[in-house]
């Protein structure tokens, strides 16, 4: 009986340091793509730069040609990190949020935190100094900012209503995306020319604004919030497994919840205030990640940033691409490359899952 039992423990844990490989084998191919990408990205644009040009310019910046150095180091440097920290932001917010909520359709985009970041920055664009006690290109950030973190919190206000029912945050959720949707709709049409062309490129997102500064603070917000929500990692694991079983293992369900939606609520807001709304990353990154390494959060959760970090990246190069001289409104490729992948994930999704 115990050689059986010692058998089965070794068959276990060999089964289980395969696993561990496998899932570290993805999230060293997830970081050599997301380099490729971010090289790709580096080295797009209308300057036509060659990849020794580039090199020269981030390895040896006092030998390169002056022009190269300040277009990579001034421009395309802050908005490919940008791409990085932002996708990242929003995989990880996506993830986080399927899990507190156990839901596959769960993201910032779908549960209306990004439509009340575009209300916030379409409400400063088109009343300005009316309303602005900052200067206008400070106050549309920290408007979109203030805007998704409410949004987050009346979500949860909504579901706590009805006891904490996951069901009742995601309905309050889609009613206040549908709520922000016709605010925006109804500033855009009150709006003047001027204005009315700023918030439809702030809607679809854009990386052109992108600054050393602000790509600084994303990414300090972003990595407090993963180390946090990585402490959590066995609860959270623990709560796709429901609520009643998670509170057997003594977890408190609804503070692990509420802690976590403020977290990613943080993150979100951060993001999309000095980026716009781009959609769809939230969503299809986790189910990703969720296909290639399962749910043990202590996977799930890098593998969901590091794709959604190479989603916008490639997306990053595609608006570069796609009408040469112009850069293309980001959110509308995220959502072009997010529509079929997510379609290609839930045909190939278990059936148990949906």
């Amino acid at each position: 009986m115990n050689n059986s039992a010692d058998r089965s423990q070794s068959r276990n844990a060999v089964a289980y340091r395969s696993l561990s490989r496998h899932r570290l084998g993805i999230v060293a191919i997830a970081i050599v793509v997301l380099l490729a990408a971010v090289g790709i990205d580096l080295v797009t644009g209308p300057a036509n730069l060659s990849w020794g040009d580039l090199l020269t310019a981030v390895l040896s910046p006092a030998n390169a040609d002056p022009v190269h150095r300040t277009i990579v180091w001034s421009f395309r440097l802050p908005s490919a990190l940008m791409a990085i920290v932002v996708g990242a932001s929003l995989g990880i917010a996506g993830a986080q949020m399927q899990t507190i909520l156990n839901n596959p359709l769960a993201s910032p985009f779908t549960l209306g935190v990004s439509a009340s970041a575009s209300f916030g920055a379409a409400l400063v664009l088109v009343f300005g100094s009316a309303i602005a006690w900052l200067p206008v290109a400070w106050m549309v950030p920290i408007s979109a900012f203030a805007f998704a973190l409410l949004s987050a919190m009346l979500i949860y206000s909504l579901g706590q209503m009805r006891g904490g029912a996951t069901e009742s945050i995601i309905v309050g959720g889609v009613a206040l995306h549908f709520l922000f949707s016709a605010g925006v709709a109804f500033l855009q049409f009150i709006a003047a020319d001027d204005a009315l062309h700023a918030i439809v490129f702030w809607i679809f997102g854009t990386l052109e604004g992108a600054t050393w500064q602000n790509t600084a603070i994303v990414a300090a917000v972003f990595v407090i919030a993963m180390v946090l929500l990585l402490r959590d990692a066995w609860q959270l694991t623990s709560l796709r497994l429901g609520d009643q079983h998670a509170r057997s293992l003594g977890i408190d369900v609804g503070r692990i919840r509420l802690r976590t939606l403020v977290l990613v609520s943080v993150v979100t807001a951060t993001a999309v205030c000095f980026t716009g709304a781009i959609g769809f990353v939230g969503l299809v990154a986790p189910h990703a990640a969720r296909t290639l390494v399962g749910e043990d959060q202590r996977y799930f959760a890098p593998v969901s940033a590091l794709i959604g970090a190479i989603v916008v990246s490639l997306a990053a190069v595609v608006s570069k691409v796609l009408v040469p001289g112009t850069t293309f409104p980001i959110g509308i490729v995220t959502a072009a490359l997010g529509a079929p992948f997510l379609a290609a994930i839930a045909l190939r999704a278990r059936r148990t899952y949906w």
